[in-house]
């Protein structure tokens, strides 16, 4: 689905005043090279993500048709002013940002005449699709948001264009390295700021020529907290994860030079059959943000690694503790019982009634109710029952209620064929007669 994906820098110099500067000017050019490059890939959609379109609330996507306005950069209005109107895609921005809350984001479309467009966007659609040729997306950079969220947000772009059967060409405008002159300097003495950022930003582009671009996206947090990375990489989390994930691209450094201190790289990668480098991951990934497979089923916690999970349409917990809790590939679910979440009922009947008096009840009816709720529970943490590798039962009444729970554990799991150790207890904190202690693949 993606063709083609790009790395451009967003600062307006290469746009407005390329001649006053030979590197400024040498972008510029590198520019035009990708813009061709893009017309030859006959894409869908222009995928766009800037880390100068900054939100705090979640993530925005313009579905603006065809916005137009007059920006004026914030930090350097003394070049001028940019008149834009671009032309949008508004039905993918609508699928983008659907898909994104079915994997757990907040996301919302923006679409009002005047909404700001940000300095990055308008540099790269004016240099890139300058006759709109074809219609763009962006999305906003949330500026609290780290890895696990922006590599949702990635997948969450890739499954839109499988909806709509779209071929996309992907931008993400960032710098490299990120320190800035704080003063103004002659623009013919523009400089990488310093000489640890530009060994850094070296570093990452010759990766980036061999077309390791997730190697690239591993070593976004190493590179930031080194040499300042722009909004800690986050464009290349995004890119990355939109494009798949693996280090299988022709890249093409066109072009590297300093704006204004920063490191600004025009790349290109291309898709490719080519033997995958050897990937050093260092980092997880992710699927869901806080692993809700959708905004109906979950809801989310943490977008860290060790994210806790609360199921919307699960039982509700007795106590202190999520429904489930994800740690790396696996999933660990609190003791599950078979209590319905609408009323809090026990299929089957309790076990004793409220004077505390023992109730006939039936175990089968209980145990398939706790099977549901685990399968629930594993669905919207994005597992499912076949990915469960071992189980722990808790039966209240071992001799009389073994047989029956067997009978109806093993429709559920005879080809699954997770590990079960099963224990006799005296009681359990609600007046039920089995529980479960799950543990499954995420």
């Amino acid at each position: 689905m993606i063709v083609k994906g790009l790395i451009v820098p967003g600062k307006p110099h290469p746009l407005l005043v390329s001649d006053k500067n030979e590197g400024w000017k040498k972008l510029n050019q590198a520019f035009d090279k990708a813009r061709k490059e893009i017309e030859a890939t006959q894409a869908d959609v222009l995928l766009i993500y800037s880390t100068q379109w900054l939100s705090v609330i979640g993530h925005q996507i313009q579905a603006d048709p065809e916005p137009r306005w007059n920006h004026v950069d914030q930090e350097w209005h003394q070049l001028g002013t940019i008149p834009y109107q671009f032309k949008m895609d508004s039905s993918y921005a609508e699928e983008y940002q659907s898909c994104a809350q079915k994997r757990g984001l907040h996301a919302r479309t923006v679409s009002y005449q005047g909404f700001p467009i940000d300095t990055g966007t308008v540099v790269a659609l004016k240099l890139l699709n300058p006759q709109n040729k074809l219609p763009a997306c962006v999305v906003s950079c949330n500026m609290y948001a780290d890895r696990a969220e922006t590599l949702v947000l990635g997948k969450a772009a890739r499954d839109a264009l499988e909806k709509q059967n779209k071929k996309a060409v992907a931008v993400a405008v960032t710098s490299l390295s990120h320190r800035l002159f704080t003063k103004d300097i002659p623009y013919a003495e523009d400089r990488i700021y310093s000489q640890k950022d530009d060994e850094w930003n070296r570093k990452i582009l010759e990766l980036l020529s061999h077309g390791r671009l997730e190697d690239v996206s591993q070593l976004a947090r190493e590179f930031s907290q080194q040499a300042s990375g722009d909004q800690k990489m986050k464009a290349l989390w995004w890119l990355a994860s939109l494009m798949g994930q693996h280090n299988r691209y022709d890249g093409i450094v066109h072009e590297y030079q300093p704006i204004w201190g920063s490191g600004a790289a025009v790349v290109s990668l291309t898709p490719s059959s080519k033997k995958e480098f050897e990937r050093e991951f260092d980092e997880e990934d992710v699927e869901f943000f806080g692993s809700a497979q959708s905004k109906d089923l979950a809801t989310p916690q943490s977008s860290t690694s060790k994210a806790a999970i609360s199921v919307a349409n699960a039982p509700k917990p007795v106590g202190a503790y999520p429904h489930a809790r994800r740690v790396g590939e696996m999933l660990y679910l609190s003791g599950i019982g078979p209590r319905n979440s609408k009323d809090n009922s026990i299929p089957g009947g309790p076990v004793r009634n409220e004077k505390g008096q023992a109730q006939n009840y039936d175990v089968a009816a209980q145990t398939r109710a706790v099977i549901e709720n685990v399968k629930t529970i594993l669905e919207g943490s994005g597992s499912s029952l076949e990915k469960v590798v071992d189980i722990q039962v808790f039966l209240v009444d071992m001799d009389r209620d073994f047989k029956n729970f067997n009978a109806v554990y093993a429709e559920y799991f005879k080809d699954i064929q997770a590990t079960r150790t099963t224990v006799s207890i005296s009681a359990l904190p609600t007046p039920i007669a089995v529980e479960f202690k799950v543990m499954a693949l995420a």
